[in-house]
């Protein structure tokens, strides 16, 4: 059973629907919000990315002139904004530029030929001048300004000149006009033309091969005559170096005279002194040679008088030696003339002495001794008075052998 009343739940309804009204309303304006950052963000980077577009980059060898606000502005290398409807810009060149005219663009000469000549050019803007170029200067100035100056310039001049005069003769005159008029001409328009030089010079086939043979010729005469004049100098040269070469040897001989002449007197000068000093050296070999000679002498005296004084010593001695031996001999033999008497008085007194003595002497030769009987006083049958003398003699000989 329900016991809410209608007046309690019409309150709560009522509630409900504003609470349900106000989320609403909240998150319609969150939405609003963030709508509007996310343009805000949008709108700052395609700002960003506009603003990146804009900027310019300058290459390397250029220059950008900007201008529109304020005084023109340079800019060299680098980057530089150039905003759409505020700046102007344009980039100009900063280095030299080199430029040439074809070989096929042909100019007329004085003879009325048609030969095609290049020509090569090396110019630079003026950097003084470069606000004004930028906005006078041609985009293609090249064809525009530079190639008409130089037919108007080169054309005239070509047409007063023969193709000899400039293929060779006049060539380097040439391009010094040319480039004098071009010169000027330009640096109104504000280039600056450093150096004009001549290229390929194109000629007709008939009048080149007339001209190349007349070329042949001239260079032939020119080489006969440089030729000639060699062998000329070769010849003064010659002439001049054996002038030289005999002035030297002439300068030279009266060197060596000179030489020879104070060598000599030199020599004669040294003579002087060297003849005296010889002198001298043979008087001191003299006087060395003498000194020698009685040195020798004394030496010759002093040994023959030593040895004359050895030969008396000798003497001396062997003479002393001879009465020591003559003393000695007759010492032994009174020595032995006692002894002797002494042993004859003892074989007298011992006649058995002998015997005894002769068996000694014999015994070591003779082992047994057959004698016959003797007889009293006597040896083996011998008297021994009759034979003192011969046994002695024969004992002498026995104790000899």
């Amino acid at each position: 059973m329900n016991d809410t009343h209608p007046t309690e739940a019409l309150p709560q309804a009522t509630l409900r629907t504003q609470l349900t009204e106000l989320g609403q309303a909240l998150q319609s304006r969150a939405l609003r919000r963030s709508a509007l950052a996310l343009a805000a963000v949008a709108a700052l980077a395609g700002g960003t990315h506009w603003l990146l577009g804009q900027l310019q980059t300058v290459p390397r060898g250029s220059v950008l002139v900007r201008t529109g606000m304020g005084k023109p502005e340079l800019i060299a290398e680098g980057r530089a904004w150039v905003l759409p409807g505020l700046h102007e810009a344009r980039v100009l060149p900063a280095r030299d530029l080199l430029l040439r005219r074809d070989a096929r663009q042909t100019v007329q000469t004085v003879e009325g030929l048609a030969v095609g000549l290049e020509v090569q050019l090396r110019l630079q803007l003026d950097p003084q001048r470069y606000a004004q170029l930028a906005r006078e200067l041609p985009e293609n100035f090249e064809k525009e300004l530079v190639a008409p100056a130089l037919n108007t310039v080169l054309l005239p001049l070509v047409a007063q000149r023969t193709v000899r005069e400039l293929f060779s003769t006049q060539r380097g005159e040439i391009e010094k006009l040319a480039l004098l008029q071009l010169r000027q001409r330009l640096a109104a328009d504000g280039l600056i033309l450093k150096s004009l030089s001549f290229g390929q010079l194109t000629l007709p086939d008939d009048y080149r091969r007339g001209m190349e043979s007349l070329l042949s010729e001239g260079l032939a005469a020119e080489k006969m005559r440089y030729t000639l004049e060699l062998k000329e100098k070769e010849g003064l040269q010659t002439e001049i170096e054996a002038k030289a070469a005999g002035k030297q040897r002439e300068i030279a001989a009266e060197a060596s005279a000179r030489e020879q002449l104070i060598a000599a007197k030199a020599q004669e000068e040294a003579m002087k002194h060297v003849l005296p000093f010889k002198q001298r050296q043979i008087e001191q070999r003299q006087l060395e040679a003498e000194a020698e000679r009685q040195a020798r002498v004394k030496l010759a005296e002093g040994a023959a008088q030593a040895r004359r004084i050895e030969a008396e010593g000798e003497a001396a001695a062997r003479q002393k030696l001879a009465d020591a031996e003559a003393y000695r001999v007759a010492e032994l033999g009174k020595v032995n003339a006692i002894q002797m008497e002494r042993e004859g008085q003892l074989i007298t007194k011992h006649p058995l002495l002998v015997q005894k003595t002769l068996a000694d002497k014999l015994g070591d030769k003779v082992r047994v001794i057959v004698a016959p009987p003797g007889i009293a006083g006597s040896l083996m049958g011998g008297p021994l008075e009759a034979q003192p003398q011969k046994a002695k003699a024969e004992d002498t000989e026995a104790s000899a052998e």
